[in-house]
C-alpha cells in the first residue's frame, strides 16, 4: 500500500466553507468551555480503554456513523505521534487496573488477513514502549506462530484457564484486553474471571448494538449542542432500527421499507430547513458487527422492495457468518473530502485511547462515490497528522485550515467514545 507524505492534506471540496466552517470557529471560539464540559463528564463516565470512530464530513454536516470499541488498524496511524499513543495506552490501562504490569492481548481468531497482524504487532510495539510487558493468547486451540509480509513473526499461543484466571505457560496477565469483537458471543474461558477484561466482553458485538449506541450519541449531541447553542443534527445522524428482518426470506420487508421513507423525508425536511440542494439517502447496515459487511446506499425507497438476489445475499450475512436479523436505518452522510491528484473520495477515522485523541487516518477509495461505503475492498489508508493528542486547535490558523479540522473531528470522536462510555457504565448496572 502506497502512502503520501505526512506533510500532504486531502484536496478538501465544499468542507470548508458553509456550515461546517461555522461549526469549526464555534468549536474554537469556545474550546475551554469545551474541554471543561468533556472533564466533567469523564469524570462522571470513565472512557472505554480504546475505540475507533468512522466520521463522514458533508461541508453542511460533520458526525459519526460507526463506532468500534475493538479497534484494528493501529497500524495506519501516523509513527511521528506514536508516542503520544504509548503515554495515552498507559494512562488509559491504569484507569481500569491501576498496578497492571502484565497484560494478555487477544486478537481476533482469524488468520487471513496479514494486515490484522501488522495492526497487532503496533499494538504490541505500544504496549511494550508504555512499559508492560505483553503476550497474545489465542482463543482457538492449537494457535501456530503468525508470519508477517515482512518476515516476521508473532508468538501466538492458544491460552489456558486455571480456576478463575487466563494463562500462557507461566504468564499470568494483571489485565486482559480484547481486540476481538466476540461477534460469536462469550466464550466459555472468558466467563467469570478475576482478572479484568478491557474493554468489558460484554460489549462485544454479539450483544451490542449500533442502534443502541447512537441513541446513547444522540443524548450527548443534544446535551453538548446546547453548550454550543447548535442544532445537533449538524453532529449527528438521524436513525431509525428494524429488529425482526430475514433477507433471504424478505421477512422484515414492510418494516425495512417504511422506515426508509420515513427517515428519507425527515432527512428532506432539515435539507429544505438548510437550503441543502443534494438528494438525501439512507444507509441499511446490519445492527452489529464491523469490517463493512452487510451495508448498503438506499436512495429511493423502492430500491428496498426490488433488491436482487446478490444483493439480499450481501445484506444477509456479516462477519463469521453471523446471520443478520436487526438492521439500523441511518441518516447518509455524504463525504465530500477527497485525496490526491484523482480526487479519490476520502473520509477519516479517528483513535482514542481512553478519553485522549491519538491520531486517524483517512479511508481512501478510488471506485467509490459521496454516498457510498468506503469500508470494502480496494480501499486504501493515509495517515492524518494529529497535533498535541487534538487538543487543542492550532494558533494563529483561519477556521477550515488543516489543524483546526483535525480539532473539529477529534471533539467529535470525543463525543463519540463519550457515548460509548455511558454504554459501558449502564452495562455494569
Amino acid at each position: 500500500m502506497q502512502t503520501n507524505s505526512q506533510h500532504q492534506t486531502p484536496h478538501l471540496t465544499t468542507a470548508t466553507t458553509g456550515p461546517l466552517n461555522l461549526l469549526e470557529q464555534e468549536f474554537i471560539s469556545k474550546e475551554s468551555d469545551i474541554e471543561n464540559w468533556f472533564s466533567h463528564q469523564w469524570n462522571m463516565s470513565p472512557a472505554p480503554v480504546y475505540g475507533s470512530v468512522d466520521l463522514r464530513n458533508a461541508g453542511f454536516k460533520l458526525a459519526p456513523v460507526d463506532m468500534n470499541l475493538f479497534p484494528a488498524g493501529f497500524n495506519n496511524l501516523n509513527k511521528d505521534f506514536l508516542p503520544l499513543c504509548i503515554e495515552a495506552a498507559r494512562i488509559a490501562i491504569t484507569q481500569f487496573s491501576r498496578n497492571a504490569k502484565k497484560i494478555l492481548l487477544i486478537p481476533e481468531n482469524h488468520t487471513r488477513n496479514p494486515y490484522y497482524w501488522v495492526n497487532i504487532q503496533t499494538l504490541l510495539d505500544i504496549l511494550k514502549k508504555a512499559n508492560f510487558e505483553v503476550q497474545v493468547g489465542s482463543l482457538l486451540e492449537n494457535a501456530s506462530d503468525i508470519v508477517l509480509p515482512n518476515g516476521e513473526k508473532i508468538p501466538l499461543v492458544s491460552v489456558e484457564r486455571s480456576d478463575d484466571r487466563l494463562h500462557i505457560h507461566d504468564f499470568t496477565p494483571d489485565v486482559i484486553l480484547l481486540n476481538n469483537d466476540l461477534s460469536d458471543g462469550i466464550p466459555d474461558i472468558l466467563q467469570h474471571l478475576s482478572q479484568p477484561i478491557i474493554p468489558p466482553a460484554e460489549l462485544g458485538w454479539h450483544q451490542r448494538l449500533k442502534s443502541g449506541h447512537f441513541q446513547y450519541y444522540a443524548d450527548v449531541a443534544n446535551e453538548f449542542s446546547q453548550l454550543l447553542n447548535i442544532d445537533p443534527w449538524f453532529i449527528a445522524p438521524l436513525f431509525r432500527h428494524c429488529g425482526e428482518v430475514d433477507f433471504m426470506h424478505r421477512d422484515g420487508q414492510d418494516c425495512l421499507s417504511k422506515n426508509v421513507d420515513r427517515l428519507l423525508k425527515d432527512i428532506q425536511k432539515k435539507y429544505d430547513e438548510y437550503h441543502i440542494q443534494n438528494k438525501p439517502f439512507v444507509i441499511v447496515k446490519a445492527d452489529a458487527g464491523t469490517y463493512g459487511m452487510a451495508v448498503m446506499t438506499v436512495r429511493d425507497v423502492s430500491e428496498i422492495l426490488d433488491l436482487n438476489r446478490k444483493q439480499r445475499t450481501q445484506m444477509a450475512k456479516t462477519k463469521g457468518g453471523q446471520p443478520v436479523h436487526s438492521v439500523i436505518v441511518q441518516e447518509g452522510v455524504y463525504t465530500f473530502e477527497t485525496w490526491g491528484a484523482n480526487n479519490s473520495v476520502a473520509e477519516p477515522v479517528v483513535y482514542l485511547w481512553g478519553q485522549r485523541v491519538v491520531g486517524g487516518f483517512y479511508r481512501v477509495h478510488k471506485e467509490r462515490g459521496h454516498d457510498e461505503n468506503l469500508n470494502s475492498p480496494g480501499m486504501h489508508f493515509e495517515p492524518l497528522a494529529f497535533q498535541k493528542s487534538c487538543h487543542k486547535p492550532a494558533e494563529n490558523t483561519s477556521p477550515g485550515e488543516c489543524q483546526n479540522r483535525f480539532y473539529t473531528y477529534g471533539v467529535i470522536a470525543r463525543l463519540s467514545m463519550l457515548a460509548a462510555a455511558r454504554e459501558m457504565l449502564e452495562q455494569k448496572k
